[in-house]
């Protein structure tokens, strides 16, 4: 029963879309973005992403989820050929974020008496996204919802409830359908990854997006991804997991799962965190908030977002109480009963020794951010970094001056449990491991995007020639480094060899610590326009254009190979400098 249908022109993305059967009386309407690039917080795409939504068909019809409203021209069509709208009786709305939402406005015009099953908060949420009445039924974990027996193949449709509050919205909700085994997660377990193939039948090759993803959206919720496991494991069988993005897991759901309550695990180990607070739909809070957590947790820190809408008071006290560090957004100006008594349970629950930080959630009616940074000062905090002043719409620099100032975070997190690592291999051990030695090289990286440019750049000496042909080298990056996240599969750098006469300057430049957002570059000689990756650095002997092929993850570093693209040398005579450590266990 496949059907495609596509809309494309060679001045616009290529966008198609896709109707499988995946289970017994149920089909899945996948829209497939082929060229969509950038997600969320400069979350760079390499393989674009789907949306998808499901139809399930039992005495009575339900829907899951819609579509991104770049697709009503197309989608809203395929869906009449598979069933009249009016014959719908259930839209189950997943979570509110509109690449999953953006037609709910359109299917409610063309059925008005559809009743939506949400949870309290999403419902919340629609009545001030889609401007228009409608019927709703808001559901919790153990809410059932029964579709009745599908008369042909004798299936009964029972569906079951599970919340999932922050995986990656505080809105969402799990579905599972107790007929076919299968769970509808939506953002949770996803990948932004575009192809033909409905299901997971090939992991290599999506393998390193699934990781991209959870570490950029699951991550910094940890603690929500095991809660949502936990409620997962009292379910019968699980046949397939039903993302919102991406392949459907069938063939290796094993794997997924495994793998989500491991990385879960390991992020979650120790009581220390950061709570990084957010206001959901208000301004730009929700990305810049996931743009410092995602910095923190590239430090190895603990991270837990939290709500200030959605998260009840004696939860709010609790995480707010119990963290070591607590990341606060301006709020409105003029804000309601409700989220003034959520403001007051969050100073209220601050302790005196936390680490504070506060940023813009540039809403348009903001409350100063100097007098949220000053009254929190008053209450004895130690500033975790400088107020982030969002002074436009967040652009690239924006979203990386949050990040940096997340990982500086992170770093105050685990400032013991590092010097306590560095103390811990045996004496003759670091020593012998110290003698290793390698060139000196700056990695630099520039990326321009939608929201603007961002860069960066690293002394690195953990460089090594790894393949013949194609060239290629493999570079060692610190998890913990701004200019990883510049560095995924498929992004361009440039690697600049230092000369042994004169490389003493650059290493002093660029072994300081700059501020979050700094201009790495400030001051320095560097050649643009000669290699696509970055600049390039005017004092170095050589320099290699490289494009990331692979990533493989280490305890506290990342692997890149990369391919070489392009190279020269200055001064032919000239030699490399060489760095030799001391010590193995530390730079």
């Amino acid at each position: 029963m496949a059907t495609a249908a596509t809309a494309a022109t060679a001045a616009t993305p290529r966008l198609s879309l896709q109707c499988e059967p995946i289970g017994p009386d149920t089909s899945t309407i996948r829209s497939l973005d082929w060229d969509r690039s950038r997600f969320d917080i400069e979350f760079g795409l390499r393989n674009g992403t789907t949306y998808n939504s499901f139809l399930v068909r039992g005495e009575r019809t339900a829907l899951i989820d819609t579509s991104h409203l770049k697709f009503a021209s197309t989608w809203l069509p395929l869906l009449q050929e598979q069933i009249d709208p009016k014959a719908i009786e259930y839209l189950i709305v997943s979570h509110t974020e509109p690449d999953h939402s953006g037609l709910i406005g359109h299917l409610i015009d063309l059925n008005p008496e559809i009743t939506i099953v949400a949870s309290k908060v999403a419902i919340q949420f629609l009545e001030n996204q889609v401007h228009r009445p409608f019927k709703s039924r808001a559901v919790k974990s153990g809410d059932e919802l029964d579709l009745g027996t599908n008369p042909e193949s004798g299936v009964q449709h029972r569906f079951e409830f599970l919340s999932a509050p922050n995986l990656h919205w505080p809105d969402t909700i799990f579905s599972y359908d107790h007929g076919t085994g299968i769970l509808f997660t939506c953002d949770a377990f996803g990948l932004h990854y575009c192809s033909d193939a409905v299901f997971d039948v090939d992991p290599g090759a999506i393998a390193p997006d699934f990781r991209f993803y959870y570490d950029c959206l699951m991550g910094p919720n940890a603690r929500s991804v095991l809660q949502a496991m936990k409620r997962m494991d009292a379910l019968p069988e699980i046949t397939t997991v039903a993302v919102g993005h991406g392949p459907l897991l069938r063939e290796h759901l094993g794997l997924w799962l495994g793998d989500y309550r491991a990385w879960s695990s390991d992020r979650s180990k120790g009581e220390s965190y950061a709570a990084v607070c957010y206001l959901s739909q208000y301004g730009f809070c929700d990305r810049l908030s996931q743009a410092i957590a995602r910095g923190i947790g590239k430090a190895e820190a603990q991270v837990q977002l939290v709500d200030l809408r959605a998260t009840d008071a004696q939860e709010l006290s609790a995480l707010i109480g119990e963290a070591s560090a607590v990341v606060v957004p301006t709020w409105p100006a003029s804000a309601d009963a409700d989220l003034q008594a959520s403001i007051g349970t969050l100073l209220a629950a601050l302790q005196p020794k936390q680490w504070v930080g506060v940023y813009d959630a540039y809403g348009g009616n903001d409350e100063p951010i100097d007098t949220v940074a000053s009254q929190l000062r008053s209450l004895g905090q130690k500033e975790a970094f400088a107020p982030l002043r969002i002074r436009q719409v967040p652009d690239g620099n924006d979203y990386q001056r949050c990040e940096e100032s997340g990982t500086d975070l992170g770093q105050l997190l685990t400032r013991e449990r590092t010097i306590a690592a560095m103390k811990a291999l045996d004496g003759d051990l670091d020593k012998a491991l110290g003698r290793l030695s390698g060139g000196l090289y700056v990695v630099t990286a520039r990326q321009q995007g939608a929201e603007g440019s961002r860069s960066s750049a690293m002394v690195a000496s953990w460089v090594s020639q790894a393949s013949f042909e194609p060239p290629g080298i493999t570079v060692a990056v610190a998890k913990d480094r701004a200019i990883e996240a510049l560095m995924q599969v498929g992004d361009r750098f440039v690697l600049n060899i230092l000369r042994d006469d004169n490389h003493q300057q650059l290493l002093r430049h660029f072994l300081r610590r700059f501020p979050p957002g700094a201009d790495r570059f400030a001051g320095i000689n560097t050649l643009e326009g000669v290699a696509s990756g970055g600049p390039v650095l005017g004092d170095a002997l050589a320099y290699l254009g490289c494009r990331v092929a692979q990533r493989m993850e280490g305890p506290d570093h990342w692997i890149i190979y990369a391919e070489v693209e392009e190279g020269n040398v200055s001064d032919s005579e000239a030699s490399t400098a060489v760095h030799h450590r001391k010590v193995g266990n530390h730079y």
